[in-house]
Parts: C-alpha cells; structure tokens; sequence
C-alpha cells in the first residue's frame, strides 16, 4: 500500500505515520481479559498490518493484562524502524477483570516498566496518560498534574520519548502542555459522538494527533438508517464508511480500528481508500448533530 492508499502520512511523535493504524485491544481475550483464544490468528493479523503498512500500533499493558503486550513482541520484535507504537498507562485490572485506576507513582512507574518489559523495548515511543473519568468513557474535570508530572519525570530519564493524554479535556490539554509537549490525544469520538468536535479542531491548529478511540461505537455499535442507505450507495460497508468520515473529518485525526480477525482486517485498512462525496459527508454530519455546534 502507498502513502495515499492509507490516507497519507500524518506525523505523530515527529515521525511519519500513515492515518489508518491499528488498535491492539481485541486481541487480548474476551472483554480484553485473558488470552486470545487462538493466538496464531492473533500473530497472523498483527504481520498482515505491518505487512499493509500500518505504521502506528495502539497498545496497553493493561489489555490482557500483559497479553496483548506480549503478541506484539511475538509477532513484530525486532520492531521495524517506522513502527510508532503507543502505550497508555493509569489502570490496571482486578483478579474479576474489572478495570481500575492505577495513578499513583509507584504504579505509574510499574506501569511504564510492565510495558518496556512485554514488548521487549528499551524506551517507548508514545506513552499516554488515561485520564479515567465519570463512568468508563467520559472525560471529568480536574488536575492532571500529580500524575502527568510523574510521566514527565519518566521522559526526562529517558524511558518515554513522547507523551499523550487519553480521555481529556482542552483545559487538561492546556495543563498538561504546561509541563512537557503532548502529541496526541485519544478521546470518544465517532460519527454519533460528537462531543470533541470543538477539541479535534483546536488540537489540529496546534499540530496534535487526535486518535479517536470506539471510532465505530465501541461496545454498542454504531447503528444509523443514515450510514446504513450511503454504505449501500457507495458500496462500502457501514464501518468503512465510518472510517473514511474521520479520515475526511481533519487531518490531524489518527485511526486505530482494532481486530483480532484478518477479514475486518482488510476492510478497515480499505476504508483509508474511500473518498466520499460532499453530498455525502454532509449527510452523515447530521447523524452527529445533535452534539455538533
């Protein structure tokens, strides 16, 4: 695949990467807790990516936990030297799966040595703070600093190249790039939730990745009569054009669909293919518009 196949490169971490990257999540085991059940697959999907040319990988130690991890090592070390891969630490997960905030600095130090340790690696490239917010997946107001201080700390020694922010608000942003450069973020944000609209612009004015995570819904897929009536007119299927609209959506946005079959695989990777129309777009924009300003 060319540069422009895969929606040309973007730059995260001062590196070139292409727009459609890879989420590792779903190749950790039911609910992201134990192992795959069938790891092979799991090997074949992440060599076929790189393989593709997906050059951004989206990870955490806390997927599995360690598991995840550990098939990145299998699969892809040694690393290619294009390979970003991203991290997030600030949770960790209970003997019953159950996720938890892990933010003090013991943990976060942990965190960051867990991570070096599983994917074989000598310094991260991109770590991200995952801010946990009201509920699961939303963001709520308050300091950051105790904690990201405690990751800049980490980049100052030299284990962290570059930091991030996951689950965030512009003013935590602002707070954050007080004490060292963020170079993405990774928020809700898909064709429904629209929530972030004002931050996606603001951060691409500032030259930050924005990575939306459950950029096809998440745990309850994205249902539209909408998407459902242009998919059938563009002959692409619903996620696909879910894609290409965050593709089309602004330049700084980073996609990480994440798979643990070949199939979705490849349809996800040829979405970065797909140019819709204005008509279109405009279409789909009002599926959103109830959050949309």
């Amino acid at each position: 695949m060319t540069d422009t196949k895969l929606g040309g490169p973007a730059h995260l971490a001062d590196r070139a990467v292409h727009r459609m990257g890879y989420g590792a999540m779903q190749l950790a085991g039911p609910g992201v807790f134990g192992p795959p059940k069938d790891r092979d697959v799991a090997i074949a999907v992440l060599r076929e990516a790189v393989a593709s040319g997906v050059n951004h990988i989206d990870t955490s130690d806390f997927y599995g936990p360690h598991v995840t991890n550990q098939i990145i090592r299998e699969a892809l070390h040694p690393y290619p030297d294009d390979l970003v891969i991203v991290t997030k630490v600030g949770g960790k997960r209970g003997e019953d799966a159950s996720w938890n905030p892990a933010y003090s600095p013991e943990e976060l130090v942990s965190a960051v040595h867990d991570n070096l340790r599983n994917l074989g690696l000598e310094a991260l490239d991109v770590v991200n703070l995952r801010v946990m917010g009201e509920g699961t997946h939303g963001p709520s107001e308050g300091s950051i600093e105790p904690t990201f201080s405690v990751l800049a700390n980490l980049q100052k020694q030299g284990l962290i190249r570059h930091l991030g922010l996951s689950n965030v608000t512009s003013k935590q942003v602002a707070e954050a790039r007080a004490m060292a450069p963020v170079v993405c973020v990774q928020n809700l944000y898909n064709l429904a939730h629209r929530a972030d609209d004002s931050l996606v612009d603001e951060l691409a004015a500032l030259h930050i990745a924005y990575v939306p995570f459950f950029p096809l819904g998440g745990f309850s897929p994205l249902q539209s009569s909408t998407l459902s009536e242009v998919a059938t007119e563009v002959g692409a299927t619903p996620m696909q054009v879910a894609l290409a609209w965050l593709l089309d959506r602004s330049p700084n946005i980073l996609l990480i669909p994440g798979t643990g079959s070949l199939g979705h695989l490849r349809e996800n990777l040829a979405a970065a293919d797909l140019k819709l129309p204005d008509p279109v777009l405009r279409r789909l924009d009002t599926i959103g518009a109830t959050s949309h300003h």
